[in-house]
């Protein structure tokens, strides 16, 4: 019995070249979740494992008119009642770079996306004062 190989019975205009591409890219797309899928697992914070985590932005975003004088001074806002998505958003802007402030910039650096959806959870969960 002869077997005839994938290969040699491509369709015209269908080199081995692109076949392996395709291949190598639907790999690719089945093998690692998508970015939209791994960011809602990760937005799913915990608002009691943040409370062990809260001491970094307690001091700064937990007293109301409180200015930093690093590195000028700046009206530090209180972020109880803000949205989950926003503070996710700008805790990721400030770890890549995005937003400015020396000292966030360094408190995000050191942030987990887990960190960061229980800490969002946490102040959005917070009453606004």
């Amino acid at each position: 019995m002869h077997s005839k190989s994938i290969l040699s019975s491509l369709p015209p205009g269908i080199s081995r070249l692109s076949l392996l591409a395709a291949s190598l890219a639907l790999a690719a797309l089945v093998s690692v979740p998508s970015a939209a899928w791994a960011e809602t697992a990760a937005a799913k914070g915990d608002v009691v494992r943040a409370q062990a985590k809260n001491s970094m932005c307690i001091g700064c975003h937990g007293i109301p008119g409180y200015r930093t004088a690093y590195p000028v001074v700046y009206a530090v806002p209180l972020i109880a009642g803000q949205s989950e998505g926003y503070l996710i958003s700008a805790l990721r802007a400030y770890k890549a770079g995005e937003r400015s402030h020396p000292s966030m910039r360094a408190i995000a650096g050191s942030l987990s996306e887990t960190d960061m959806a229980d800490l969002a959870a946490y102040y959005a969960a917070a009453k606004a004062q």
